[in-house]
C-alpha cells in the first residue's frame, strides 16, 4: 500500500475548514474602531497571516492596520494630528537613521 504524505499547507487548510475563525487559524478578540484594541486586533490578524505565509492576506491586514491606526490617531488627537503627520515624522526618523544621527 502506498503511503500518502500530506504537506503542512494542506493540513493548515484542512484545519481552517473545521475552525470558526474565518480566515484565521486562531481566535482573535475583536477590537473597537478608534480604540487601541482595534490596532491589537489588526496586528494579531497580520501576525496570523504571516504565520500562514499568506502574502495576500498580509497585505489586507496591513491595510486594515493602517485604518485602525488612522482612526486611533484621530480619536486621541482630537483630529489635530493626521496619519499623514505620522508618516511625515516617520520619514524624518528614516532620514536620521540614514545620515547616522540615529542607530
Amino acid at each position: 500500500m502506498e503511503q500518502v504524505v500530506l504537506n503542512q499547507d494542506y493540513l493548515n487548510y484542512k484545519n481552517m475548514e473545521t475552525n470558526n475563525y474565518g480566515y484565521h487559524t486562531k481566535e482573535i478578540k475583536k477590537g473597537t474602531l478608534g480604540d487601541f484594541s482595534k490596532i491589537r486586533e489588526e496586528f494579531e490578524e497580520l501576525e496570523d497571516a504571516y504565520e500562514q505565509n499568506d502574502k495576500i492576506m498580509m497585505l489586507c491586514e496591513l491595510s486594515d492596520l493602517i485604518g485602525a491606526i488612522k482612526h486611533f490617531t484621530n480619536a486621541i488627537s482630537a483630529c489635530t494630528v493626521s496619519l499623514n503627520d505620522l508618516i511625515a515624522f516617520n520619514e524624518k526618523t528614516e532620514r536620521a537613521f540614514k545620515n547616522g544621527q540615529r542607530k
